[in-house]
């Protein structure tokens, strides 16, 4: 690595190094923009607010972008990116202007009766065109409308065939040009196919895909796909209506509208500069587009797609479909990845940051020490933020932690900070899903989250922080137990914070409600992905027959539903190839030949079948089916999240209506065969071999039962207290309280102890509220820390090293 500028790769970790960023950044402005410079220095002073900011972080972003190139010597390959953007640009114009605008509009559905579309490629374009071509011709004739009114009037009658006919659609389904937002039914926001033959409604989707395993499901967009959805976006920060930041309010009074479903619409929980960020990325400068997301989401590798839509749900679109913010987010982040040095370049701005009007660096280092419990979503993103105002952090977590390689991680196998190296291709980092090995690192991010979402950015998470000298973290601590508090505040700690998530599932009082093959659907998913049972050399015992009920409707049911299906095939054909290659029948019981023979029958037939087929078998053997005691639009996976839903009822899972519970049957060896329901005062039972139950889970308050220790409970939840230690309870189930309350405890010493993500009653229930709730909690922990004398000599490396 040659950077510019005089600037080391050490400079690039260290806060004086940043400083010296952060000057020749200023000069570099200076040189360009003098106008520009004095605007910002002016800002950095008096940091203004809305529309004056989001006007002075636009006009930087085109400085940003040239600095950054050439501080990493990528001038070239940044040119090439931001040409691939604005060779895309016709795309967009002429779908707005043309297809939208005419097309749609003025072509009527008569005028298509018999309407030939080879013939009409043909004549316009000699043969069949991309989009990008059919864009860039059309562009081209509206420059000179009346010398080309037939091949306007033909490339319009195109258009509209290939925005409302089947065939159209099909033909361009991976495509963007015609592809117009659609109407919003609440009621019907995913197409289901309702069989109510066996006394419920069971709802299906026509079109399935064919999962096979444990790799990535979903990679997302291209840059085509987010250049698409960044266009869309009406850019309403101009207007102070980016609703998907800062929430839909209502009219009356200071809260938040709420869906059809009474789901409140706050915007995104981090407030993330998302309208801002998408004008720039439209303008063809992805790296500056990068910078603006890290101002307000530093860790945005933890979001985005496949995490987080509550910057969907409050888009200014309601009538329509939204802008899909987490795709263009990603994707934005993934430009940036795959250019050389790009890991570096992302990992840079979220410790030193021009768009950053308030601390564009770290801070000078403070001398208190924090220990965050918990290092998921919460925990991770405190830890970022404590850093940047200059405390040491130290992180604990109940999960082994898997080290990486010392060259890579600048950590040795004794916890040592050592020299690192810098990353130029981002592909070292990566691993295939389903062989990646469980790193321990990312609480629910690591255990909980499917392969729905690309775990690959755990590490870049992990790299963020444990590259830093004021950070250590510790596996297989359990809080309470291998340390406790007095044990904690005896060794220096300064303040602890608690992000240790949520804690035991919900058990359901029916009779055999604890029969074997019933297990909570939160225990089979961590124990499907940090036991690796999930890989195909793994020899992890975890057990799943068919069929398989879920019971539940939330988020976590539908992953369960899903991840059990495929898990399903993968168990099977492991145990057909052992008991092959073993050659001989082990001396098993009645009750084992019995599944034995079930598994090789199976797997046997999963092995001749073609790839499209395999679904059919597996849903011909039981399948999974979700199990909720309403409607599916009255379920939480669908007032929350539809998409995954309706993801999840792709891969061929059945939705059943109106079931609840009344017990579990077995079978003559005590094992669960089916499941008894009431439905409208009958009885009916659906077979199950396997039981998920996801019927929620409470927070990990089990600290505040151990021995010796006084911290009080509020219901299910901690007791927060106010800067004096006076106890108050938070404001429950709003991402944005007026107040972040995030103190737990305050002992006599003038030491605290603080609460986040879903342990905190405002910021419970996902990645993103948890992150936000880090975000806005950090600067009420740095404010009591301040409260209190720095620590005597001992420096921040001493301390890490004891």
């Amino acid at each position: 690595m040659q950077l510019g500028f005089g600037i080391t790769f050490p400079d690039l970790y260290e806060r004086d190094g940043l400083i010296k960023v952060d000057a020749a950044f200023l000069a570099f402005l200076g040189e360009a923009d003098r106008a520009a410079a004095d605007r910002l220095s002016a800002a950095r002073a008096h940091p203004p607010a809305g529309l004056a900011e989001s006007q002075l972080l636009i006009a930087l972003a085109p400085h940003v972008e040239d600095f950054i190139a050439r501080l990493f010597g990528i001038e070239r390959e940044a040119r090439a990116l931001a040409q691939r953007h604005n060779e895309l640009a016709p795309l967009y114009s002429v779908k707005r202007q043309f297809v939208q605008r005419r097309a749609l509009h003025k072509v009527k559905p008569a005028e298509l009766q018999g309407f030939d579309p080879v013939a009409a490629e043909r004549e316009l374009f000699g043969g069949e065109v991309t989009e990008l071509e059919f864009a860039r011709q059309v562009s081209a004739w509206l420059a000179d409308e009346a010398a080309h009114a037939r091949q306007l009037e033909l490339a319009a009658r195109y258009a509209a065939w290939a925005a409302t006919t089947p065939a159209g659609k099909a033909k361009h389904a991976t495509g963007v040009l015609f592809k117009a937002p659609q109407k919003l039914d609440y009621m019907r926001l995913v197409p289901v196919h309702s069989d109510t033959s066996r006394g419920f409604a069971a709802l299906r989707l026509e079109h399935l895909r064919h999962r096979d395993g444990f790799a990535l499901t979903d990679p997302g967009t291209d840059l085509t796909g987010a250049l698409d959805e960044a266009n869309y976006c009406i850019w309403c920060h101009e207007q102070g209506k980016d609703s998907c930041s800062k929430g839909l309010k209502e009219k009356a009074n200071e809260g938040f509208r709420a869906t059809v479903f009474g789901v409140p619409l706050a915007g995104c929980p981090l407030e993330e500069k998302i309208s801002e960020f998408h004008m720039v990325k439209a303008r063809g400068e992805p790296l500056a587009a990068l910078g603006i997301i890290a101002v307000d989401n530093p860790m945005m590798a933890a979001t985005g797609h496949r995490i987080c839509n509550d910057c969907m749900k409050s888009c200014i679109y309601q009538k329509q479909d939204p802008v899909d913010i987490p795709q263009a987010e990603t994707r934005t982040l993934k430009d940036v990845l795959e250019l050389p040095w790009g890991f570096e370049i992302y990992s840079l701005f979220t410790r030193w940051n021009p768009f950053d009007l308030r601390r564009p660096c770290p801070k000078a280092p403070t001398g208190r020490r924090v220990l965050i419990v918990g290092l998921g979503p919460a925990g991770f993103t405190l830890a970022h933020h404590l850093m940047n105002d200059g405390h040491a952090v130290v992180g604990i977590d109940g999960l082994k932690i898997e080290p990486l390689e010392a060259p890579i991680s600048g950590v040795d196998a004794l916890g040592q900070h050592v020299p690192f190296r810098p990353i130029r291709d981002v592909a070292e980092l990566r691993e295939p899903l389903e062989r990646r090995v469980m790193a321990g690192f990312g609480g629910v991010a690591e255990y909980g989250i499917t392969v729905r979402w690309d775990k690959n950015f755990l590490k870049l998470i992990r790299l963020l922080l444990e590259r830093r000298r004021q950070f250590a973290m510790f596996g297989g601590v359990r809080f309470g137990g291998t340390l406790t508090i007095d044990e904690a505040f005896a060794d220096g700690f300064d303040h602890i914070a608690l992000c240790a998530g949520a804690g035991r599932p919900t058990v359901l009082d029916i009779p055999n409600g604890l029969a074997r093959g019933v297990r909570a659907a939160s225990d089979f998913l961590m124990a499907l992905q940090l036991t690796g049972a999930a890989k195909r050399e793994s020899i992890a015992n975890l057990q799943i027959r068919l069929p398989i009920v879920v019971i539940g409707g939330g988020l976590t049911a539908i992953d369960a539903a899903t991840e059990s299906l495929a898990y399903y095939a993968v168990q099977v054909e492991k145990f057909l190839a052992r008991y092959e290659a073993l050659g001989a029948e082990p001396d098993w019981n009645a009750e084992e030949r019995g599944i034995a023979q079930e598994f090789i029958a199976h797997a046997r037939a999963l092995r001749a079948a073609r790839s499209e087929d395999r679904l059919g078998l597996l849903k011909s053997w039981g399948g999974v089916t979700i199990a909720y005691r309403r409607r599916l639009i009255d379920s939480p996976s669908y007032t929350l999240n539809h998409e995954e839903v309706e993801k999840a009822l792709e891969e061929g899972v059945v939705f059943a209506e109106g079931l609840s519970p009344s017990r579990i049957e077995v079978d003559r060896y005590g094992h669960a065969r089916s499941v008894a329901f009431a439905v409208d005062g009958k009885q009916l039972e659906l077979p199950a071999r396997s039981v998920l139950i996801a019927a929620g889970t409470q927070p990990n308050t089990v600290l505040a039962r151990e021995e010796g220790v006084s911290l009080a409970l509020d219901g299910k939840y901690f007791l927060a207290c106010d800067e004096s230690g006076a106890p108050l309870r938070p404001e429950r189930h709003t991402a944005k309280p007026k107040r972040p309350e995030v103190l737990l405890h305050r002992y006599p010493d003038g030491r605290f102890m603080s609460f986040f993500g879903d342990l905190h009653p405002s910021y419970f229930g996902n990645v993103v509220k948890a992150m936000g709730g880090a975000k806005q909690g950090y600067p009420v922990v740095s404010r009591v820390l301040a409260q209190r004398p720095a620590a005597a000599a001992e420096s921040d490396a001493a301390f890490l090293a004891r």
